[in-house]
């Protein structure tokens, strides 16, 4: 170390020292500068980076070895022969561009090893040629084991300057393996020049024919500074031009340069836009590439616009132009941006579509209706025509979806849909409102006529397209119809009065066609009124239970009482069950209603005593609550009537809207211990599949066969065929709607256990069911019919 520090001290001209070093400083920074850009590039263009590093490297080395070995002191003067010089730059470039291809890109601190020990080598090896390019009048040789020592610590920096690459961030990424590649190198170089020795020889004739040192410095120096500086200025607007691009390309937009309406530079988003690539485009005006208008690319720079772009196959796509002027390349020029818009203005569209469609039938849904049942009343009041609006309804669609599912459902509406939309004008507006309600708008119609004729028409397809005698999933539809303006002349009271038809027309029993008349409004608003009414019946104290004795039809001896709910209304009086009935389960008040009944009954009949039951009708409605067992129970609970003394009566209209849970549900009660029982039996479709499919404990003859027995031998059949049935299914049989003695006996006759009717008492209210209602008591008198 001493040997070399002397060396440098006393045999070297500080000044050519010192600029050996700035040279070696410059041509490692330019080299790792290099590197990074290699690093930084994608694949097929890393091997030309790698090139250009080799011949910084390789040259900022050999720049570096020749100044200062024209710092060096000797006695003799030297020079050096133009081969040999050529040679060993030439092959130290060579060198360091082996070692970079074939181990740069490899991970690893082994490879960043090998890497340091082949540049360490290659520096070497044109140390030592350079020095045979020296001619001077003296012999050479050298100290080995210093020249030895010093290539193993240069080895050791050079291989830690690598493996340290691309470690640190900042200023620090290219500093630290910089400083260990120059001591590397300095270390290198001057421990040979350490170990080198100079003996004069007068003998030798050295001709006058080298490369002196005086010139060679000049040359060398300069030519190293401008090919360094000239590299790193290549990496540095290479970079920035590159991310330019980069960030150009990335964009979503399209960009190009255009000049005096031609296309001189364009980016990758433009190419994918277009379907172009970019040797097609530059050089293509500007308006055979978009739509401009007649003045040609006059908009541009002053307002963005919308427009239309031909891709390569043929596709048109909307962009919006936006643009400005800038100076490129000496020349005024326009940036102009094209952003696709195709995609979303499709998806606005859509959305537009969806807002105002209905997305199952695809027919207009109620904004987009009253938007042109708008524009049909304006046109009528102008052209003095009229305007008709349908309201249709379709029959028995709710069972059929419950019974086949909704995805039956679901096509019948569309089947449907087609339908309307076959059966009416162009300019008529067919609109799904609902879920199986749909509005006509007839425009410009001449007269009421019109109308009447298309509703018949409708009603006449969907006779022949809905069979409802051969097709289970076929439905009907009723229709309610209104006419501006004589019916209305605001849209909004024109569809309210087509809405109060409707309902009139579903009254009269469905599967017709009503117009509106005033006096449908006013049955509307009292059915309207007694909803309201229903909904505060309970908390104005104006229900109350009536019970009606059950009697074992042997003696007449009471079992039970059914509890039946009645309404007094402070205005109209006491309301027929048939007529608030239908309106509560309509609108939903049922629910409420059941709940005070079950509540109702349960607290009355826990004062009776044992074994008297109570029979309780549950509404269909009331079976589409998933916590019916729940309140059923609350209702026990709270009570203290033991289970077994209740008895649920259901008619088979509840079990057909959700079978499955119906019949959940009637697990949760059995479960409880209630009794369950088929009201109505022998008027539903199916009621021998009910019994089957659901766990009752009673089922009670329709009090329509019961009315005909005397009479009727085929209904006398009927009822010993369903006492024999409940008799096999191990279920009581009950005979409802007994008014004479004569039924009673034939009752008594065919074998069914219990009866119920006028016979043995009409419904009464609350009372002690100690005591028999009096014709129940002169039955039991009797012991028997």
């Amino acid at each position: 170390m001493f040997r070399i520090i002397a060396c440098i001290q006393q045999q070297h001209d500080p000044r050519l020292v010192a600029l050996a070093a700035g040279i070696c400083l410059l041509g490692s920074f330019t080299f790792f500068l290099l590197l990074r850009r290699a690093g930084e590039c994608r694949p097929g263009h890393r091997e030309g980076w790698l090139a250009l590093a080799a011949v910084a490297g390789g040259i900022g080395v050999w720049s570096t070895h020749f100044v200062a070995m024209l710092a060096y002191h000797s006695a003799p003067p030297l020079s050096f022969a133009l081969w040999p010089t050529v040679f060993s730059v030439v092959f130290i470039v060579l060198v360091w561009w082996a070692a970079l291809s074939s181990l740069f890109f490899r991970p690893g601190a082994k490879a960043a090893t090998v890497l340091g020990l082949l540049v360490t080598f290659g520096i070497a090896w044109m140390h030592v040629t350079g020095m045979a390019a020296i001619e001077i009048a003296a012999r050479v040789s050298y100290d080995w084991p210093v020249y030895a020592a010093g290539m193993a610590a240069a080895a050791i920096l050079i291989a830690a300057a690598m493996a340290m690459r691309g470690r640190f961030e900042g200023a620090a990424q290219l500093a630290a393996p910089m400083l260990l590649m120059v001591l590397g190198i300095v270390t290198l170089h001057f421990s040979g020049m350490a170990a080198v020795r100079f003996e004069p020889d007068p003998t030798l004739v050295v001709a006058d024919s080298g490369l002196h040192r005086e010139w060679l410095t000049v040359t060398i120096a300069g030519a190293t500074v401008l090919l360094v500086c000239a590299a790193a200025l290549a990496v540095v607007l290479d970079r920035y031009v590159t991310d330019l691009k980069g960030l150009i390309d990335a964009a979503f937009e399209g960009f190009m340069i255009v000049r005096a309406g031609v296309i001189t530079q364009v980016n990758q988003s433009l190419c994918e836009l277009s379907g172009h690539g970019a040797a097609e485009l530059v050089g293509r005006r500007l308006d055979r590439l978009v739509l401009l208008d007649d003045g040609g690319d006059g908009r541009l720079g002053r307002e963005n616009f919308e427009t239309v772009l031909w891709r390569a196959d043929g596709e048109r796509r909307i962009v919006e132009v936006s643009a400005h002027t800038v100076e490129f390349r000496g020349h005024l020029c326009m940036v102009v941006s094209l952003r696709d818009l195709t995609d979303r203005r499709a998806a606005e569209r859509q959305i537009e579509h969806m807002a105002r469609h209905d997305g199952l039938t695809g027919l207009p849904n109620r904004h987009l209706l009253d938007e042109r049942l708008a524009d049909a009343l304006a046109r009528a009041r102008a052209g003095g025509r009229a305007v008709s609006v349908l309201a249709l309804d379709l029959d028995r669609f709710k069972a059929v979806n419950d019974i086949f599912g909704h995805a039956k459902g679901d096509e019948i509406l569309c089947k449907v849909a087609d339908m309307l939309r076959a059966s009416v004008r162009a300019t008529d507006t067919v609109a799904r409102v609902g879920g199986d309600e749909f509005l006509i708008v007839q425009d410009g119609i001449a007269s009421h006529a019109e109308a009447e004729t298309l509703a018949l028409r409708l009603l006449e397809d969907f006779a022949r397209e809905m069979d409802m005698t051969r097709n289970p999933m076929a439905v009907g539809v009723s229709i309610g119809a209104a006419l501006f303006p004589t019916d209305a002349e605001e849209a909004d009271v024109l569809k309210h009065h087509a809405d109060i038809a409707l309902y009139s027309a579903k009254q009269s029993g469905r599967g017709n066609v009503c117009f509106f008349a005033p006096s449908m409004d006013r049955e509307v608003r009292a059915r309207r009124q007694m909803e309201h009414d229903l909904r505060l019946a309970v908390q104005r104290h104006q229900t109350f239970l009536a019970y009606q004795p059950m009697v074992a039809s042997a003696s007449g001896e009471i079992v039970g009482y059914e509890a039946l709910l009645r309404w007094r209304h402070p205005e109209l009086g006491e309301v027929p069950p048939e007529v608030f009935i239908p309106v509560a389960e309509e609108s939903g008040s049922i629910v409420q209603l059941g709940e005070w009944v079950l509540t109702a009954a349960c607290h009355e009949a826990a004062g009776w005593a044992e074994p008297l039951t109570v029979a309780v009708n549950v509404s269909p409605v009331q079976f589409q609550l998933p916590n019916l067992a729940a309140i059923v129970e609350g209702c026990l609970r709270r009570s203290g009537l033991a289970p077994h003394r209740l008895q649920i009566e259901v008619t088979e209209a509840a079990l057909m809207r959700d079978p499955e849970a119906v019949r959940s549900i009637f697990r949760q009660l059995k479960a409880l211990g209630v009794g369950i029982v088929m009201d109505d039996f022998g008027t539903g479709y199916s009621s021998l599949n009910s019994l089957q499919s659901f766990p009752f404990d009673k089922i009670k003859i329709d009090k329509s066969f019961i009315g005909a027995l005397e009479g009727d031998e085929a209904a006398r059949s009927v009822v010993k065929a369903i006492v024999g049935l409940g008799r096999s299914l191990n279920l009581a049989v009950v005979a409802e709607g007994i008014e004479t003695e004569a039924q009673w006996r034939l009752v008594v006759e065919e074998g069914c256990p219990e009866a119920q009717g006028y016979l043995f008492g009409f419904p009464e209210v609350s009372r002690s069911s100690t005591e028999l209602p009096p014709a129940a008591a002169a039955a039991s008198r009797r012991q028997g019919p």
